[in-house]
């Protein structure tokens, strides 16, 4: 999967390479330098599970007759424009991917939405009267315009009007980022919904439809992917056979272990860095590499440094700010039931952001037929009201939302399971891209040898596929023993998961515009 490099030097033993973190992109890096012959210790805390967010939870219900159930932890579709990712997971699962259809909605007002959003669609769906409405609004923001619209809420409000603003952006985009629409940049905007014209949707409704052109076709908006692959076990399936075959071409995964800091050694010893680990049971070690690579919160690693980073390093890892988010796994009778992946709610009056409808992900995830698990996922801040409420409480809560939203009657719900993940988005708040430059400037000047990779390693929005390939690129690097490509230049575009080839482009995509406040 690595082309060797013809000008990497030969006959030098491969370096000994520490990993922090059993995530996508710390799997990914340990199983291609094991593959390649390179030794290789991977540290993650997790007591028995690989694959971070990634990783396949199991639940044993007694409720329903003892049977286990697997959640996925945020929902991850294996769909890639990179051919390398995609001819890894076939490597490494084959047929046990499944193909799978892509289904998900808006639900605001009873009334479902697809996602995403139809213009056309939503103002049927609206009535006449809501519509009409829309449509005025539409028309003064057209003629009244917010000049230099620097905000994510006066760039939408511009191109939609104020009233489809806060009836499909506003209170899920809100709910997700713990912060105020107007106080994130426009920019995310302009990409992440481009392809939506109001304007467009009234003239097509007004207007009876003709057969395009062949000649026409290129200037479509391109469709959105109707399927996509996933493990049939769920995506942890994935991370576990890699670190199957890590082991097996020799390399070494320490689980239950947190790696308390990494010590950079003086000039001379026989290696540059040293790892102090504790394991659970307050047992401590080391482990002595050449290379270190890190998917920890950038935030946490910076703290974990020796010698320690100058005060305004320091001040620039403790700006570093993280959305969390908790699933309540539900098992019920699905009187009414949906076969959507997702649905994104978009209801003011419940707390739940987003409800996963496990099975359809992959039935053997539910392993009655008869039965469903719903996950109702709740974006909140570590230590906050939700994060600390009692499991039973979430699950009461989440029941009453689920049936006063419609997706299940009084009494269809048989059992619940809490997961909460901590860290699951890097928040781009105001200042967050200087001070994560910050970092990068002291550590490639102090730390050469230390080499961030992932979501929370680098605090940088990428998904799983785009996490594996800033892990391949280090890997490469590694093995070249030199810098051939940069790991920071990989990211995703706004319509990644949403339109495109699957495999369709082996090198690193273009910048993805995530929420940050705006300047």
């Amino acid at each position: 999967m690595l082309t060797p490099d013809p000008s990497a030097p030969s006959g030098v033993p491969l370096p000994h390479v520490a990993i922090i973190g059993a995530g996508p992109a710390g799997l990914t890096a340990a199983w291609l330098l094991a593959r390649d012959g390179a030794p290789v210790t991977v540290i993650e805390a997790h007591p028995e599970l690989v694959g971070g967010i990634s990783r396949t939870e199991v639940y044993r219900s007694a409720a329903a007759g003892d049977l286990d159930f697997r959640f996925d932890i945020g929902g991850h579709r294996f769909f890639s424009k990179s051919a390398e990712v995609e001819e890894m997971w076939t490597e490494l699962l084959g047929r046990e991917m499944l193909e799978r259809p892509r289904k998900s909605r808006i639900l605001y007002g009873g009334n479902f939405y697809e996602y995403p959003l139809r213009a056309g669609e939503a103002l049927a769906n609206l009535g006449p009267l809501e519509s009409a409405r829309c449509v005025a609004s539409y028309l003064h923001a057209r003629l009244f315009p917010v000049r230099d619209p620097r905000s994510f809420e006066d760039w939408v409000c511009n191109r939609f009007g104020r009233r489809l603003f806060e009836i499909f952006f506003k209170t899920y985009t809100e709910k997700v980022w713990g912060m105020k629409c107007r106080d994130i940049s426009a920019d995310w905007a302009a990409q992440r919904i481009r392809g939506l014209s109001l304007s467009r949707a009234i003239w097509n409704a007004l207007i009876p439809k003709t057969r395009s052109k062949p000649a026409n076709r290129p200037n479509q908006i391109t469709s959105l992917i109707d399927s996509f692959r996933y493990p049939r076990l769920g995506p942890g399936m994935m991370w576990e056979e890699a670190a199957r075959r890590t082991k097996a071409d020799g390399g070494t995964i320490r689980m239950g272990c947190r790696a308390t800091s990494v010590e950079r050694l003086p000039a001379g010893a026989e290696r540059a860095f040293r790892v102090h680990v504790t394991a659970a049971d307050g047992s401590r070690s080391t482990v002595d590499a050449d290379h270190v690579i890190s998917s920890a919160p950038l935030r946490e690693l910076v703290s974990a440094l020796e010698p320690q980073p100058p005060a305004e390093v320091r001040t620039a890892a403790a700006g570093l700010r993280y959305r969390d988010f908790l699933t309540v796994a539900l098992i019920v009778r699905p009187t009414k039931p949906f076969d959507d992946n997702w649905i994104y709610i978009h209801d003011p009056g419940v707390k739940v952001g987003r409800v996963q409808n496990f099975g359809s992900w992959s039935p053997e995830l539910v392993p009655d037929p008869s039965l469903a698990c719903y996950g109702l996922e709740y974006f909140c801040f570590e230590g906050d009201g939700l994060w600390t409420s009692t499991d039973a409480d979430l699950i009461r809560l989440a029941t009453g939302e689920l049936v006063r939203l419609g997706l299940v009657g009084e009494g269809d719900v048989l059992d619940g399971h809490i997961v909460r993940q901590p860290k699951a988005y890097p928040v781009y708040d105001d200042g967050y891209d200087a001070r994560v430059e910050t970092i990068r400037a002291w550590l490639a000047e102090s730390f050469p040898g230390l080499h961030l990779v992932g979501r929370n390693g680098m605090h940088k929005y990428n998904n799983q596929d785009h996490s594996m390939m800033t892990a391949m690129l280090v890997a490469r690097n590694i093995l070249a023993g030199r810098d051939q490509c940069d790991p920071w230049l990989v990211n995703e575009d706004a319509e990644y998961h949403e339109a495109g080839d699957r495999g369709g482009n082996g090198s690193a995509s273009g910048l993805r515009l995530v929420p940050r406040a705006r300047r």
